[in-house]
């Protein structure tokens, strides 16, 4: 779009001459003394000057005209030019310094300009917002008193602005994220990476700490779980090898070379003494701290060991495959108790509920199978889950836990019977990894994005157990946000605006 021309050729005379010495002002309160004059050689009707009018508030936009070189000015090749654009902000069409102005603001606007231009010569202003201060980075919303405004939405927001945090901040790294692991009695957490290292940090609401960065593996770190009393570190990697590792001197206590024939993808800490290992090719051996080689091996399926798990009594070690089958050892005869039926899908993660008595494994479909305890060879009920694949579960509560996978949302369930509770929280890209902290408040999850993001879950011990024959809505229930979510539900934008006639009346 072609702009009104605003520019004279050499020797031409006109009325705005005035407005060339505007180029050449060098401080701001000498544009304020010009601007009387301009206003009313602009307003004269002998004035056959046209002036292009500035996109957004109708203000007259000056430029300069003149080269250095004294060469004449063609519209048309300005017209033409390939780096003329109308759209450009404010900085492109005025130089380093602010020395143009803009004509026909209001007396305040012009203060707050000589203001902001001050500030711009002799530094940030301390009673500003901070937008050039790093130091000063507060919002003045955030220096108003709630207890001044007559307006109840506003008042909601700057309390909500107020609002201490309930969770650490998140975690960013350089590198992926492999596995996430909560130190069983401290506020640590431990973040296996694919370059083999593992970070420790000190998690709190107030910020978080690196502890230590132990440089473990030659290659990708797989799985990262810490010992029953914490002391220790146990890795598994890539490259074959299991390590356990001192957490506070950061030695080497224990080196397992070539512990399998293939990568190994997961660790489980059975006890104080005994730990179990999977690999790629379906291969299961069991470890004893106290000896230097494996005390079992078991190879029953083909596929990779997505998960390994324990009940409280320690007797039998449940195992999921990439093939579809879900396999039980019998840890004190060391031999095969029991394998179920082959399915037709990955069965990812697993989780047991209502005292132990229920197991349910999730799938790559999206499925949840529940088993009653000891009876592994077939499912007894099927859950329809969330149509995507689910790769993680955490059970929270004895009948809740928390499912996430491709789609990047972790989901709150309520198990036997199934219900999805709502939405806990999200990631941009899919879920890797999931834990749980020692005192069951705490979801640590890890996407894609190399990043580790806290939810506050205290609020599932105010959840009562859900009765089969109760209504629900399950579209709604898939969409419900939770209060960890990072995001609100529309109905309950005003709800803590409610008042009830007895806070009225006082």
């Amino acid at each position: 779009m072609r702009m009104r021309e605003i520019f004279k050729t050499p020797g031409e005379e006109s009325e705005t001459d005035e407005l060339d010495e505007l180029a050449d002002v060098e401080d701001v309160e000498d544009v304020v003394a010009f601007e009387a004059d301009v206003v009313q050689n602009l307003d004269s009707e002998d004035s056959e000057v046209e002036y292009g009018i500035a996109y957004g508030d109708g203000s007259v936009q000056v430029q300069n005209d003149s080269d250095e070189d004294g060469s004449d000015f063609d519209p048309d090749d300005f017209e033409n030019s390939s780096d003329f654009q109308p759209d450009d902000s404010d900085e492109s069409m005025s130089d380093s310094d602010n020395k143009t102005e803009v004509i026909h603001k209001s007396a305040k606007q012009e203060k707050r300009n000589t203001k902001v231009n001050s500030n711009d010569e002799d530094g940030p202003s301390s009673s500003g917002t901070g937008r050039n201060n790093e130091d000063n980075h507060t919002s003045d919303v955030l220096e108003l008193n709630e207890e001044d405004e007559d307006d109840e939405t506003v008042r909601a927001m700057i309390a909500a602005i107020k609002k201490p945090r309930s969770v650490p901040p998140e975690i960013k790294l350089d590198d992926f994220i492999t596995d996430v692991c909560f130190h069983p009695e401290r506020d640590i957490i431990a973040l296996a990476t694919i370059t083999g290292d593992v970070s420790i940090y000190e998690y709190a609401n107030e910020g978080n700490t690196l502890l230590r960065n132990i440089e473990i593996h030659a290659k990708s770190c797989r799985d990262v779980e810490f010992t029953e009393d914490g002391r220790d570190l146990l890795t598994c990697s890539k490259d074959k090898s299991i390590m356990i590792t001192d957490m506070e001197t950061e030695k080497l206590k224990k080196f397992y070379e070539s512990a399998h024939d293939e990568a190994i993808n997961k660790l489980h800490v059975i006890d104080e003494h005994l730990f179990a290992t999977g690999d790629d090719g379906g291969t299961v051996k069991l470890w004893d701290l106290r000896t230097k080689d494996a005390i079992f091996s078991l190879k029953e399926v083909e596929d990779f060991i997505s998960q390994m798990l324990t009940n409280e009594t320690k007797k039998l070690l449940l195992v999921t495959s990439g093939d579809g089958y879900l396999t039980t050892l019998n840890l004190g005869a060391r031999k095969l108790f029991v394998q179920s039926e082959p399915y037709e899908e990955e069965l990812h993660c697993m989780g047991t509920f209502r005292g132990n008595s229920k197991l349910v494994v999730g799938t790559s479909k999206g499925r949840l199978y529940a088993y009653n305890w000891g009876q592994f060879g077939y499912h007894c009920d099927m859950y329809p889950g969330i149509k995507t694949a689910i790769s993680e579960m955490i059970p929270i509560t004895d009948r809740i836990c928390c499912v996430a996978g491709e789609e990047g949302i972790i989901r709150a369930c309520h198990v036997a019977p199934f219900r999805n509770l709502g939405i806990v929280g999200q990631h941009n890209m899919p879920i890797e990894n999931l834990d749980v902290n020692n005192t069951g408040e705490l979801i640590a999850s890890s996407s894609h994005n190399n990043d580790v993001r806290f939810w506050n879950v205290k609020y599932f011990e105010d959840f009562a157990d859900i009765k089969y024959n109760e209504k629900h809505n399950t579209f709604k229930d898939k969409r419900h946000n939770l209060p960890s979510s990072k995001f609100t539900n529309a109905g309950d934008f005003f709800a803590d605006l409610a008042k009830s006639p007895n806070e009225d009346n006082e």
